[in-house]
């Protein structure tokens, strides 16, 4: 399958991104939702990581969720590390419900929203709930899933409804 037929997947040029990197870095200070898979590889940690880092000394809030190792936890380290008042965290149930690492990560950060009610919910079901509402929270979403990541899939969905700006990493 040639990259113009219908249903054919294109990768991004460096310079794609470059010049992509270049337009958030442009534009005004945005609300960026960074959401992902937990399964990360420590080098993909590390990018989000620093693009959390990035974003966050660019003048932007980052947005995302708690979560055990992968993406959310290396948002929040980059996010942390530039300046934590410029992090958002919403978490699809309770602090409690968290790995202890993430809990650990949390402490002192001022904008933490956590959900009660959905204590008794599968973390699938308030993960969804979760990622719909950074969703909306944000002008832009970046996602770093797998093409068997569901609950991802159709976050990047709701968020191309939206029109919300969406740059997706594919792991696979």
């Amino acid at each position: 399958m040639s990259p113009s037929e219908p249903g054919a997947i294109t990768v991004p040029t460096v310079d794609e991104l470059a010049q992509e990197l270049l337009l958030i870095q442009q534009s005004a200070p945005r609300r960026v939702a960074i959401i992902g898979t937990r399964n990360l590889p420590l080098t993909h940690q590390q990018l989000v990581e620093m693009l959390s880092y990035a974003l966050v000394l660019s003048g932007n809030q980052v947005v995302t969720s708690g979560g055990a190792n992968g993406t959310n936890m290396a948002a929040m380290r980059g996010a942390q590390r530039a300046n934590p008042d410029r992090l958002e965290i919403i978490l699809p149930q309770t602090i409690g419900q968290q790995p202890a690492e993430v809990q650990d990560l949390l402490i002192g950060i001022k904008h933490i929203h956590e959900y009660p009610e959905r204590r008794t919910m599968t973390l699938a079901d308030a993960s969804k709930l979760c990622n719909h509402e950074i969703i909306d929270r944000c002008q832009q979403i970046i996602c770093f899933l797998y093409h068997t990541s569901h609950t991802l899939l159709e976050s990047v969905n709701y968020a191309k409804e939206h029109r919300k700006i969406v740059t997706s990493f594919y792991l696979d």
